[in-house]
């Protein structure tokens, strides 16, 4: 019975549709995250904190208890996800709490203990700690999961710009350091400083710094040129991998609707289970209407 229910709580707090519940678990980690990022940024104004620090303190501490409960609940159902054979309790429990949404949980949490036991700490440091829960959201949205997954599989191609964009800012860095290293010593005296300047003009179109002779100024229109050409590069290599894994999630749920249509009839398990992976992979109505028509018809056509 504790397996069963350790299993079903590992497939609730990963967000699993085929559980109701693990819907309402992420609007309420959403709204804690965004409430309690407000809080310490409106802490952090000198007026507002005078005024409301017991409310914050308060508030501060509850969120603590919510995403410690969360952690622990994570790491003690996660136990569950690999039998005796494969590995046993703890492989589940070490792949979460050594994964990039373990680490983030408990980074969470930490700034509270780390001010408990050590109350000398900065506050300035433990305030950007503490707002980096927000990146607990990237676990919610599977927007920010699409382009983190179409990144990883486009990396050859990231690679391969990001090769060229490291050629172009050391030919431009060592260009205008012959340029302009003698009549502005300070911002060109040297390539590491001239490195500088090329990576925020091929970032941002503009360095900072105006030329002074005729070659410099040729040099910053073609590094700021070349900023506009890997700006479109890197733009299309996400933009094609984006609409890529968007295309994978559509085809993944028309096989499951070709799956259900097989028998001819949808029950009524099979509705709420599609309609639960339709808004994890948060496909419209009209999207899903299109495949289900697609579905009917192939059904339908069969002999």
């Amino acid at each position: 019975m504790t397996t069963g229910f350790k299993k079903k709580l590992m497939e609730i707090l990963d967000g699993s549709p085929n559980h109701a519940a693990s819907h309402y678990v992420e609007w309420a980690i959403t709204v804690v995250v965004l409430v309690n990022c407000s809080a310490v940024i409106l802490d952090s104004v000198p007026e507002i904190h005078a005024q409301y620090k017991v409310i914050f303190h308060e508030l501060e501490f509850w969120s603590v208890m919510f995403f410690t409960a969360e952690y622990i609940s994570r790491v003690w159902s996660l136990g569950a996800k690999y039998g005796p054979a494969n590995g046993g309790t703890w492989k589940g429990r070490f792949q979460y709490i050594f994964s990039p949404f373990g680490l983030i949980d408990f980074f969470a949490t930490m700034p509270y203990y780390l001010h408990v036991f050590f109350p000398t700490l900065d506050l300035r440091i433990l305030r950007v700690l503490r707002l980096l829960r927000i990146l607990k959201l990237s676990k919610y949205n599977t927007a920010l999961q699409d382009l983190f997954h179409a990144i990883h599989s486009e990396r050859q191609a990231f690679g391969s710009a990001v090769f060229l964009l490291t050629i172009a800012t050391i030919v431009s860095a060592s260009l205008m350091h012959f340029a302009e290293g003698h009549r502005q010593p300070e911002f060109f005296g040297t390539i590491p400083h001239s490195i500088y300047w090329a990576i925020v003009t091929i970032t941002s179109g503009y360095g900072n710094v105006e030329p002074m002779t005729k070659a410099g100024e040729a040099i910053a229109l073609i590094t700021g040129f070349l900023g506009v050409c890997m700006a479109a590069i890197m733009t299309g290599i996400v933009a094609s991998a984006f609409s890529n894994q968007v295309a994978r999630k559509k085809a993944a749920f028309e096989a499951q609707l070709r799956e259900v249509f097989k028998d001819g009839n949808m029950s009524v398990d099979e509705k709420e289970s599609l309609q639960r992976l339709q808004a994890h992979y948060r496909l419209s109505d009209e999207q899903v209407e299109a495949m289900l028509l697609r579905a009917q018809n192939k059904s339908s056509a069969k002999p």
